[in-house]
């Protein structure tokens, strides 16, 4: 999820400019690599896949090595919504109706699990990273409404029990607006920093004797065993190489992969703080809520009871001119009440997309796997995904294998086209929803 080459090389490169920047906790910073190492694992990319495969692997008595081109949690790992969505992108269903009911039902048994690993590092590790519990979807229209009592049927069947499903006054009850004709609220889901997540999770692999290195963009992988990971001023030999770059991924060092996905741009805003009257008018409960809409909005307060919101997607990975009249209109119809609030912050980042919706695991040579494309549902997925691999090189591939059987299908027209047919499926899905049918 963090940054590889295509994001600035230079080591001491700073976040973008957004609220976690300005609120990351303080941390020793990480060198840039300036010598020839070895190790067990080298990893390429040091957001969420990259540091949540570096702490599983380094507990396990690894000797890891993480190549970050910019800074720890530089990409969308530290610049996205901060809201624990279980599940995928493609609801359980969606996969049992495409790959039959032995995938669905191993997928299943996983799904739940990402945010219950997020929630055992923050203990393990005294992360400060201001998590609090509980996530709504909302919808829109009574067809919505119908899908979330289906999903919760579905997940109630794969265990997940912690679901409630609110009708129109009890939505509103929670979300004040009235935008939404129900809900239906996890409380196994939640909101949190995730720029402090991944620093607190960097700092417990240092603790564990991983090194990290920034300003280290890969400019080469000679495949072999070992492998050799050549930096602008190092290099790294490994007997095991994972690409986690994820949107950020250089298509020079993986060609074959970035056919496979399309990288997609997402903007935030985040007001001034706001009175803890006015905080607790707007959300009572201090949930986060994402909408049921094909391109949904998604919002939460902060710990300094800032509204943050976010939603829209920008095709092919570019932020829009102005940020500001994208989102603005967004949280203004949700929260009239806050139309003319001050916005202190506004950025955008990447997450990438793959045309099924669903992860691509998988291995380009013997030694040389990869792990991308929560297309949306990365903050889990990928404290999942760092828990496969290390199974994986361990011995058990059973859980790795049943993401990398899944069909890892290019876009149509390819690369020079996927952005415009893309664009024009999202054009169709968002008319159904503005439809409600």
């Amino acid at each position: 999820m963090s940054a590889q080459t295509g994001s600035p090389r230079a080591a001491g490169v700073p976040h973008t400019d957004s609220y976690y920047a300005s609120s990351a906790n303080n941390h020793a910073p990480w060198p840039e690599l300036t010598d020839n190492i070895e190790c067990d694992v080298c990893i390429v990319g040091a957001g969420y896949t990259g540091i949540s495969s570096a702490l599983y692997l380094c507990e396990a008595g690894y000797d890891v090595v993480v190549l970050e081109a910019a800074r720890v949690g530089w990409g969308a790992s530290g610049r996205n919504g901060g809201q624990v969505v279980n599940s995928y992108s493609r609801d359980i269903d969606v996969i049992e109706e495409r790959y039959g009911r032995q995938t669905a039902d191993m997928l299943g048994s996983m799904m739940f699990e990402g945010a219950n690993i997020i929630r055992q590092r923050i203990d393990q590790y005294a992360i400060d990273c201001d998590y609090r519990p509980g996530c709504i979807f909302a919808a829109l229209s009574a067809r919505q409404l119908a899908k979330l009592r289906d999903q919760q049927k579905l997940w109630n069947r794969y265990g997940h029990t912690e679901l409630r499903l609110l009708d129109e006054t009890a939505v509103r009850g929670e979300i004040a607006t009235d935008r939404y004709v129900g809900g239906l609220l996890d409380k196994n889901g939640g909101h949190l920093h995730p720029l402090n997540l991944v620093l607190g999770e960097a700092e417990a692999v240092r603790r564990h004797g991983g090194r990290i290195f920034e300003g280290s963009a890969v400019t080469r992988i000679d495949h072999g065993e070992p492998a050799l990971v050549h930096t602008a001023k190092g290099q790294v030999k490994a007997k095991y190489v994972i690409l986690a770059g994820n949107a950020y991924l250089s298509q020079q060092l993986a060609p074959r992969l970035t056919r496979l996905s399309m990288p997609c741009g997402s903007q935030i805003v985040a007001t001034e703080p706001l009175s803890d009257d006015m905080a607790l008018s707007l959300l009572p409960n201090n949930y986060c809520v994402e909408d049921c809409n094909y391109l949904l909005d998604y919002f939460r307060l902060t710990a300094d009871n800032r509204m943050l919101y976010g939603g829209g997607v920008t095709y092919g990975g570019k932020n829009p001119p102005n940020i500001d009249s994208v989102i603005l209109p967004k949280l203004n119809r949700t929260f009239p009440q806050l139309k003319g609030v001050k916005i202190d912050y506004r950025w955008g980042g990447n997450f990438l997309l793959t045309l099924s919706r669903l992860p691509q695991f998988g291995r380009l040579e013997n030694n040389i796997y990869y792990m991308q494309g929560d297309s949306g549902h990365g903050v889990t997925l990928t404290h999942l995904a760092g828990k496969l691999i290390t199974e994986m090189l361990r011995g058990d591939a059973e859980r790795f294998d049943a993401f990398a059987r899944l069909p890892h299908m290019p876009f149509f027209g390819g690369r020079n086209f996927q952005v415009p047919f893309t664009m024009l499926g999202a054009a169709y899905y968002s008319l159904r929803d503005r439809l409600g049918v």
